[in-house]
């Protein structure tokens, strides 16, 4: 399966994961058969891109956690973040003492899914990340906190911290944008540039996310400090108390590289997503300034920033299909191309590892000549009938 943007969608692609709604409900089920009407309900839905089943790539990329684990995770994080809500705005009446009471209860169910989070991730052995979160934009928030737990174990499990740590980090990073609760919704999902005074009020999340947590008995110190500090640089630019690299907490390190990552590989109402590879080259760019050095160095490993099934161009123009991952160096994968010649159609695979003369230049998600996508696609049209009977 392939990652494709809602605008280059057409009726022969199959849906070969699973859409939800704004309120978790299933959306549209695996291997349906994409028309306008649908497509058309995905862009209504707040959906910018999906996974599809198209002659190109018929292999699956399987998730870190499973899907049911995944959904109550979601669940539970838009239930706390409501309840949060809710305490922030009856912070000075009688009830306010009941609501604090319901969110204990809600925070107890979040420690319990961390909890499987971690567990569910430590069985798994050399995790590397193939797979983009499809987000919702009415729910983005928690989507993107879970998927920043995530990222945050597999890089936390990479530099060998303890369970305790495991478990503190996850909880963490799924609270890391809790702040963000007493944030008006029009700000948060606004459409183009904030003004600075919308912006000045962004960035008291991290602050008032602190607030929102301390009081929190069965919470430890490290959860709260990663709300505060997630949003802190090395060199001292970040905020909100402009921290350089020895004050801020390791953890809320680990939670910055994973937030920042998420971030720009999701679509929102303010930016459209880059792909994994130029994530991963701004994290690079920004390690040592903004970002742990060695961290980062451990992180970027861990991503695979074209999956198999991939459509790619190269930097000799030539088009193909990403067909074999090294995992020890993700960016130069072995590659099916298609070389049209005056009067024959030559078919080769080629290792990028060993073509040091040539990289990938960027991703194709429509292949603009026809003969180029007759011969990619043959191999795989009957496979693709085969995964979605």
């Amino acid at each position: 399966m392939r990652l494709v943007p809602v605008n280059c969608l057409k009726d022969e692609m199959y849906l070969a994961q699973t859409l939800h709604d704004r309120d978790n409900r299933v959306l549209l089920q695996k291997g349906v058969r994409l028309n306008d009407n649908l497509i058309e309900k995905i862009k209504e839905n707040g959906i910018y891109s999906i996974y599809i089943h198209d002659e190109y790539s018929d292999n699956e990329i399987e998730d870190v956690i499973s899907s049911t684990l995944r959904n109550e995770a979601v669940k539970s994080m838009k239930e706390t973040f409501e309840g949060f809500n809710q305490s922030y705005q009856q912070r000075n009446s009688l009830k306010s003492m009941q609501y604090e009471k319901q969110q204990e209860k809600k925070l107890e169910v979040l420690s319990d899914v961390s909890k499987d989070i971690v567990e569910e991730i430590a069985l798994s052995k050399d995790i590397m990340i193939r797979l983009v979160d499809i987000k919702n934009m009415d729910t983005y928030t928690y989507q993107h906190s879970v998927n920043v737990a995530v990222l945050s174990l597999i890089l936390g499990i990479e530099l060998s911290l303890n369970q305790h740590e495991l478990y503190d980090l996850c909880i963490g990073a799924m609270l890391h944008d809790v702040g963000k609760a007493s944030i008006s919704k029009e700000i948060l999902l606004k459409r183009g540039m904030l003004t600075n005074e919308e912006w000045n009020m962004v960035k008291q999340h991290p602050k008032k996310g602190y607030d929102q947590l301390k009081d929190q008995y069965q919470l430890n110190t490290n959860v709260k400090i990663i709300a505060l500090q997630h949003h802190e640089r090395v060199d001292g630019t970040g905020y909100p108390n402009g921290y350089k690299d020895e004050k801020i907490n390791k953890l809320a390190k680990i939670v910055s590289i994973a937030d920042a990552y998420d971030a720009m590989i999701s679509d929102t109402p303010y930016q459209r997503a880059v792909s994994p590879n130029e994530a991963i080259e701004m994290i690079m760019g920004s390690a040592g300034r903004q970002f742990d050095f060695e961290m980062v160095k451990v992180f970027v490993k861990k991503i695979i920033p074209y999956p198999v099934g991939t459509l790619v161009q190269l930097s000799n123009k030539e088009i193909g299909v990403v067909e074999e991952i090294h995992t020890d160096f993700p960016l130069r994968p072995k590659i099916k191309i298609v070389k049209q010649n005056a009067v024959t159609v030559e078919m080769k695979s080629i290792d990028l590892m060993k073509e040091t003369n040539l990289v990938i230049e960027r991703m194709l998600y429509e292949v603009p000549n026809a003969c180029v996508s007759k011969n990619l696609g043959e191999e795989n049209s009957f496979k693709t009938q085969g995964v979605i009977s």
